[in-house]
């Protein structure tokens, strides 16, 4: 299969359904939900390798010798085990890619991964860079897993991380998202457009109701397959404020919301751009990916995953705290977010991951 058959843009569903026909992506079956309107959701494999420190193979070496020099011990997931936190893991992928010269590949974690502060980035052999998969791989996946808030409790076929596939650039541009935006608005209000959309954080709702969730350092065990589960008040510290700020505490892991709802049209996807440094003493981080559909018909926040680094910060209602970049879609997904697919977060607020029953 060669590129050459899809438009520039980002795959569609339909889409990579034919890169599995062709070959290149080879799996076990697909599981329903598995393809998303603008990705793949990647299967945990049998096994897990305690490593004693995150790594990037380097151009020129393989996962597997690098796991030769920093494994520790092997995990047998099959029947079910535990992912301390604090600790990292590496786990080999279902899934397999062998990518032609002109397709490239973008990886992220899944929005219930980065509500629960499980970093999960992808890895592959000759990697210089997590998460970015090179035009032409041919090769095993895997997920580099850190619980950093609780412990979890993982299975075979767990899907903690996605990936998309990209044919040739289509990142709009200010200016093009500029004319998009007066097409189909892309934001409630005024749109901040600077290298990307803006979206700042809300801090708002007053002294008597939650403007975020803090995680508790000292918790039970979380099970991924359980849904609707837990008790937020088991895991959470309720965030409140009446001074429409809040101070950030060194090394604490915060879910927040942005002020601006924020609408995907059908033809595009977007993206939370990196963290800029200057920004603050902070990070909004790990879950990235926002498909076609999303917010569409139906206004939804952003919900931010933050984590406070060295030295506290005071965060304050209305701070910009990132940027959203959009992408051309290579074709219309058939299925959109939120529309007959099993879509957690559209029309969200502030919430937390799916496996937390309402508050």
């Amino acid at each position: 299969m060669t590129v050459s058959q899809f438009a520039p843009g980002v795959l569609a569903s339909q889409q990579i359904e034919r890169l599995f026909d062709g070959g290149v992506i080879t799996a076990p079956p697909r599981v329903p939900g598995q393809v998303q309107p603008a990705s793949l959701d990647l299967r945990l494999g049998a096994r897990a390798y305690r490593v004693r420190a995150s790594f990037l193979p380097g151009k020129g070496r393989s996962v597997a010798d690098r796991l030769d020099e920093f494994g520790m011990h092997e995990v047998d997931l099959s029947a079910g085990a535990v992912l301390e936190k604090g600790c990292v893991y590496l786990v080999p992928l279902q899934e397999r890619l062998a990518l032609p010269g002109d397709l490239a590949a973008v990886a992220n974690a899944k929005s219930s991964t980065g509500r629960l502060d499980l970093l999960t980035r992808t890895v592959a052999d000759g990697g210089t860079e997590f998460d970015r998969i090179a035009p032409g791989y041919d090769g095993p996946l895997y997920a580099e897993i850190c619980p950093r808030s609780f412990s979890v409790l993982v299975r075979p076929g767990m899907r903690l991380n996605q990936i998309r596939f990209r044919a040739g650039e289509a990142l709009l541009d200010d200016t093009a998202l500029r004319t998009l935006h007066r097409a189909m608005p892309l934001t409630d209000g005024d749109p901040v457009i600077d290298d990307g959309l803006g979206f700042s954080v809300d801090l708002s709702a007053g002294e008597a109701a939650i403007v975020g969730w803090r995680a508790k350092p000292h918790t039970g065990l979380i099970d991924l397959d359980r849904i609707g589960h837990y008790r937020p008040a088991d895991f959470w510290e309720a965030v409140r404020t009446d001074r429409r700020c809040i101070v950030l505490d060194p090394g604490a892991f915060y879910i927040l919301v942005s002020r601006e709802a924020v609408t995907i049209p059908p033809a595009y996807a977007a993206e939370m751009a990196p963290y800029l440094a200057m920004v603050g003493e902070f990070r909004v981080h790990y879950a990235g990916f926002f498909d076609p559909g999303f917010g569409h018909g139906m206004p939804a926040r952003g919900v931010l995953e933050v984590r406070c680094h060295e030295a506290p910060f005071v965060l304050e209602d209305g701070q910009s705290v990132g940027r959203l970049v959009y992408e051309a879609m290579s074709e219309v997904p058939e299925q959109l977010y939120g529309q007959d697919i099993a879509s957690n977060y559209q029309g969200q607020g502030l919430k937390l991951s799916k496996h937390f029953a309402a508050p």
